[in-house]
């Protein structure tokens, strides 16, 4: 099994167990993590997701070459990425345990959040074989300044930790001990505000980097008519008069993810 599944309360971990070969992603490994991912969406039980790898030396040391060259490129479809990029509802938090590299570090960047090691760094070492980091890498000019972004693009500068996070692109940068704890911790807190209101803020967020700014006006007042008519404001404004913990209902299974950000 190259990929390992766990519980804690309302989060799923999902764990690359590969370190033989520095977590690197094959067409296993890639299905492995897609189904994961796709069973916890519609699981009403699971509200956030954490991501991560064995051991201490990588995240993902990118794409199984190997592999590529025995079975070919994997469908980008049907990767884990597409789906992670493709408004996945649920928030996913990278817990980056190692080295992040090409496809690792897309991966990584593929999360809404990120916790790191103090040793790790991160790379898109693409150009050196001939490829394009087109799954998130080339996008890296919207997140940071792009004379960085090309740095790191076109001369395959490794990142460390502390730079990334100087950068904005980490949340949290911590021993290495610390990492999937620091990723739980995070993801508990998430976890245990409204399931509706979370799926809802971060499609908003994320639909906010695009869209026409009386467009997506319109569709936050939509979105508050909406919350406010369902059960989770309601148990919200309760618990917080009667000076308790909320009871949010069951996250809505099925319930429509949010575009893409480049297709809003």
């Amino acid at each position: 099994m190259s990929v390992r599944r766990d519980r804690h309360d309302d989060v799923t971990v999902l764990t690359i167990d590969r370190p033989g070969v520095r977590n690197c992603l094959d067409h296993a490994t890639l299905s492995a993590l897609t189904a994961g991912l796709t069973e916890a969406a519609t699981d009403p039980q699971v509200r956030a997701v954490v991501l991560t790898a064995t051991g201490e030396r990588a995240f993902s040391a990118g794409l199984d070459l190997k592999a590529v060259a025995a079975a070919g490129m994997p469908d980008p479809t049907t990767s884990p990425l597409h789906l992670l990029r493709d408004g996945y509802p649920l928030p996913v938090i990278a817990a980056v345990n190692g080295a992040a590299v090409g496809g690792g570090f897309e991966l990584a960047l593929a999360c809404d959040l990120r916790v790191a090691a103090e040793h790790a760094y991160f790379a898109l070492p693409e150009v050196s074989l001939g490829i394009a980091a087109t799954e998130g890498g080339t996008e890296l000019p919207q997140r940071i300044p792009l004379a960085v972004a090309l740095e790191i693009g076109l001369g395959c500068e490794p990142l460390s930790a502390a730079r990334a996070y100087e950068l904005g692109l980490l949340n949290r940068v911590v021993p290495a001990a610390e990492v999937r704890s620091a990723a739980l911790a995070l993801a508990g807190r998430i976890a245990a505000h409204s399931p509706a209101a979370v799926r809802t803020t971060k499609e908003l967020m994320y639909r906010s980097l695009s869209a026409d700014p009386a467009h997506l006006r319109a569709r936050n007042r939509a979105a508050t008519v909406a919350l406010l008519a369902g059960p989770d404001a309601a148990e919200g404004m309760a618990a917080f008069a009667e000076k308790r913990a909320p009871r949010w209902a069951a996250s809505t299974v099925g319930e429509s993810p949010a575009p893409p950000p480049g297709q809003w």
